[in-house]
């Protein structure tokens, strides 16, 4: 179990027996676990190399543990293209003179500190280090000031790559109900399935409810193992499976989707055509989806709360050999949400990969999102603390808004867009996420999401929320030794998850602005978590030369039994807790300063437990990181089709993007260079793109003015800006009195299925002309109110009854006697008639 960050944090109901201090300490994983990270993204790990890896981290190190250093570094090391800070301890009133040395000890750089004085939070004298202006690369770096020298580290372009996929492994081996298998995890973390009601184990295949809850009984197998207790429960599943799912999706905005890829973790799908993180998520999509009610019984189509044994179980206890009564809690308004939300989120990302499973999502979030609204005050109680996490929320307005944001994202439907505007959330300032304050989770996707069907000054004032969020962490970091982006009073249970959570608000803010501020923040926000801290520890397993070992959990408990292993590396530990809300921090950390009451010891559980929603945002900072981000190319402006025909009294539309990121805003404008004046730009003439928006189609509208020639004639248009390579398109008039274009062109339209006052319909848009189609528009009018809320191999837009469908990239490109095939969903009362005259790419169609 663990409590997240909560405001009040509340202690255990167990009390785990003392154990002696551990004298020899495994030996430092950093070199080790980067390694792997590498091989593995290259696609040469091989499970040897795990197992042996696995085992050095099973095993007590013949060495102890290296002494702290007063010159506090990010113990991994530092980008080449990022900031380079550190923080040295001393009482010295002046500035010292400090080095950076390479591995053999050669001075390649040198300076002097910045005096910072008294830092609050860790109760220590503090000097800063700035050696950015150093551009080389390398290992074993050392910096010295004061005639102390700091723990090696790296500099890199890689650096990240490693904890990237160890961050993210931490998730399958969190998995229950399946076997670990130690060709992807190593020997020493190879498990058997747990709770699959296999002796001694009660469930999880057929759980009972607590008592008075319900009389049946659920599968509620698979999902992760919430922390270092055997207990899963859906409002923290919720945000780590965002997380999770968030960093492909920001990834596929960058263009940094590949590292985030098929194959690219330790996870048994890999090579099934699907980026692993997404087949990791699953795992925990479709336990959330297995909490929902079913149909048919009380509360239908709500979400329990959670689920776990009835009893606390002892450390140490492996997962298959719990044998305690599993329950279900009731169900609550927060959870229904975070199914609603989470899955929303799914059908918008998986469609592209699985499309069936992403309909199933869709249905799930439907049902979760009216079963909240008719259940808007079923809370969970603080009392309900036997066995599991009591998990309380007596606010569930920011679940509603963060649903109702995932859900417009997704179907553009306005019963959604009106659940977002009249939230007081859509209008407050941006705070800090945590599973039981998911507000920002929506306001992140409304800012990013491409087409997100909200007015433009309600997507541009959201946008400043998150930069104005991200201003302010800033401006925290900014007075302190340590430039850590949460306050002094701000070290409370899972305090690392505070600062990962605002670092990625402040990278965020980065793909908004490009300002490059926000990145740094965001990275010195890793420096924090790796060792430049007020313990000058790492407190990622794995990586650091003193890094944290001793996390709270039932299985990697090595210190409680020798032959169970230390966490894996890149498990994150909850940090440090001024509440001292266990008896082992109240022995050991008695009389704190803030930013050390943390201590690596097993029994710590409120400064040393690993949860999965902590390190759901240490891998999206840490994929975020990894990207390369060399200088970019200048974008181009990319128009589709190259050539439209406009009716004569009528418009037709192309669309205008960027072939990649810009480094700030762009402007572009779309107008007429030459020919027909009859043919004019008049709706979209001028262009917003941004280093979030680049990609996002925006529309022109050409409309041909009415006269009383015969001639069919045509423009050149130009698309422009500063900053970007400009691209023309031409627009032919068809004539009142000229024959429309020859057909190039065949649409067939089938409704597919439908029900009281919804449809769905594939279309197939077929290329009847012998030059192939570069790219393809469909269009067509609905002659009732019919509405499309969501499509998937195409993208959608309506404009009263008028619809506009572009292909999706990859299915663009017709031969002649090629076709395309797309579906959607749409709303309808009344008759629903056929469309009866379509086009493409302008021409009518036979």
């Amino acid at each position: 179990m663990h409590m997240g960050a909560l405001p009040s944090p509340r202690p255990h109901s167990w009390k785990a027996p003392p154990v002696p201090p551990l004298l020899l300490r495994g030996a430092s994983r950093r070199a080790a676990a980067a390694v792997a990270g590498l091989a593995l993204a290259a696609g040469t790990l091989t499970g040897t190399a795990l197992a042996a890896d696995s085992a050095r981290a099973a095993s007590p190190a013949a060495l102890a543990a290296p002494a702290e250093s007063p010159v506090r570094v990010n113990q991994l090391g530092y980008l080449p293209d990022g900031p380079k800070r550190a923080t040295v301890v001393s009482s010295a009133t002046s500035p010292l003179t400090w080095q950076l040395r390479d591995a053999s000890g050669t001075q390649v750089a040198s300076g002097s500190t910045a005096v910072r004085g008294a830092d609050q939070a860790s109760g220590q004298s503090t000097h800063l280090v700035d050696f950015g202006a150093f551009t080389g690369t390398g290992t074993g770096f050392t910096l010295v000031a004061g005639g102390q020298a700091s723990h090696p580290f790296d500099i890199s372009a890689s650096l990240y790559d490693g904890l990237r996929a160890d961050s993210m492994s931490f998730f399958y081996q969190q998995r229950s109900g399946v076997a670990i298998d130690a060709a992807l995890a190593g020997s020493a973390y190879a498990r058997p399935a747990g709770h699959l009601g296999v002796a001694p184990n009660k469930g999880d295949t057929s759980v009972p409810c607590q008592a008075g809850v319900c009389d049946y009984r659920l599968d509620v197998r698979g999902g992760w193992y919430d922390a270092g207790d055997h207990g899963k429960y859906v409002v923290n599943g919720g945000i780590a499976t965002w997380q999770v799912v968030n960093s492909y999706e920001r990834a596929r905005r960058s263009g940094g989707d590949a590292a985030l890829g098929d194959s690219t973790l330790r996870v048994p799908e890999r090579g099934n055509g699907v980026p692993d993180v997404l087949d990791e998520a699953r795992w925990e999509l479709e336990f959330l989806m297995r909490m929902q009610v079913p149909a048919g019984r009380p509360s239908a189509g709500m979400a329990f709360h959670k689920m776990h044994d009835a009893q606390w179980t002892a450390v140490p206890t492996r997962p298959e050999l719990d044998d305690k009564v599993r329950e279900l809690h009731r169900p609550s308004t927060a959870a229904t949400l975070n199914l609603a939300a989470t899955a929303a989120q799914c059908a918008r990302v998986y469609a592209p990969h699985d499309a069936a499973f992403a309909a199933r999502c869709l249905d799930a979030a439907r049902v979760a999102w009216a079963a909240a609204k008719a259940n808007p005050n079923v809370l969970a109680p603080a009392s309900d603390n036997a066995g599991g996490g009591a998990y309380e929320d007596a606010d569930v307005s920011d679940e509603f808004y963060w649903a109702a944001a995932e859900l417009l994202a997704t179907t553009g439907e306005s019963q959604y867009r009106d659940a977002v505007t009249s939230s007081p959330h859509h209008t407050k300032p941006a705070d800090g996420p945590w599973w039981g304050g998911t507000a920002t989770l929506g306001r992140i996707t409304l800012a990013t999401v491409a087409g997100v069907s909200l007015p433009a000054d309600d997507v541009t004032r959201v946008r400043g929320t998150l930069t104005a969020a991200a201003d302010g962490h800033l401006s925290t970091a900014a007075g302190q030794g340590y430039a850590v982006p949460i306050p002094a009073t701000g070290y409370v249970w899972g305090s690392n998850s505070a600062v990962a959570n605002n670092a990625m608000t402040l990278a965020v803010a980065y793909e908004l602005t490009g300002a490059q501020r926000y990145r740094a923040g965001a990275l010195e926000s890793l420096d924090y978590l790796l060792g430049r801290n007020a313990l000058d520890r790492s407190y990622v397993t794995g990586y650091g030369e003193r890094a944290s070992e001793n996390q709270h959990h039932r299985f990697w408990a090595h210190q409680n039994d020798a032959s169970l292993p230390h966490p894996p590396a890149g498990s994150f530990a909850g940090g440090p807790n001024a509440g001292l809300d266990d008896p082992v921090a109240k022995e050991r950390l008695n009389g704190c300063a803030p930013a050390a009451c943390y201590v690596d010891d097993i029994g710590s559980y409120a400064t040393n437990e690993v949860a999965i929603n902590w390190n759901s945002a240490l891998a999206w900072l840490a994929a975020f990181a990894a990207e390369r981000r060399d200088a970019p190319a200048t974008p181009a402006v990319q128009v589709t089709p190259a050539a439209v025909t406009v009716p004569e009294g009528g418009s037709a539309t192309v669309g205008v993007r960027l072939s990649a990121a810009p480094a700030q805003e762009v402007t572009v404008t779309v107008a007429r260079s030459a020919g027909d004046e009859d043919l004019s730009a008049t709706a979209g003439t001028t262009l917003v793109f941004t280093p979030a928006n680049w990609a996002t189609t925006q529309q022109v509208s050409v409309s041909a003015a009415q006269d009383g020639d015969a001639v069919a004639g045509s423009a050149t248009f130009g698309a422009a800006g500063n900053g970007v390579r400009s691209a023309t398109f031409t627009a032919t008039e068809t004539d009142d009195d000229t024959a429309p274009p020859s057909a190039s062109c065949a649409v067939t339209y089938r409704v597919a299925s439908s029900w009281g006052n919804g449809f769905t319909a594939t279309v197939t848009v077929k290329n009847t002309g012998t030059s192939a189609f570069s790219g393809w528009t469909a269009g067509w009018s609905f002659a009732g109110d019919q509405r499309i809320s969501s499509a998937w191999n195409a993208t959608a837009s309506q404009s009263g009854s008028a619809v506009t469908v572009r292909d999706s990239g990859w299915n663009g490109s017709l031969a002649p006697g090629g076709s395309a095939e797309f579906g959607f969903q749409a709303t309808y009362s009344g008759a629903n008639a056929v469309p009866t005259r379509f086009t493409v790419n302008g021409a009518v169609c036979s």
